[in-house]
């Protein structure tokens, strides 16, 4: 397991689950070997599907690039040493528009 404190790059997710997402990357991390992303990012993800609904991504590793779409409120970037964990739920949620979906709905005037 790495030892240390997990540091947020970016967000727009509620604490509550900051603090979840978190919580279970340290647990992934306890229960599988640190070189093992695939199954790291699995076990949160597993676990956000089942806490928030379906739909949730997870990259884990140390050294990725990415270009998402993600539903507003639902994105966390972070590290823990130097393993870095992107979560986020997809954009594909038929019961919001795309223009809601992306966090950009403007009210008419």
């Amino acid at each position: 397991m790495l030892e240390g404190k997990a540091v947020v790059s970016e967000t727009d997710m509620p604490e509550a689950m900051q603090s979840h997402v978190m919580e279970l990357a340290y647990r992934a991390l306890d229960l599988h070997e640190v070189s093992d992303c695939q199954s790291i990012a699995h076990f949160i993800k597993q676990n956000f599907d089942e806490a928030y609904g379906p739909a949730w991504h997870c990259v884990v590793g140390k050294d990725f690039g990415s270009c998402i779409t993600h539903l507003h409120g639902s994105f966390i970037f972070f590290h823990v040493e130097m393993m870095e964990f992107l979560v986020f739920k997809d954009g594909k949620d038929f019961s919001e528009s795309k223009e809601e979906a992306v966090g950009v709905l403007q009210k008419a005037a």
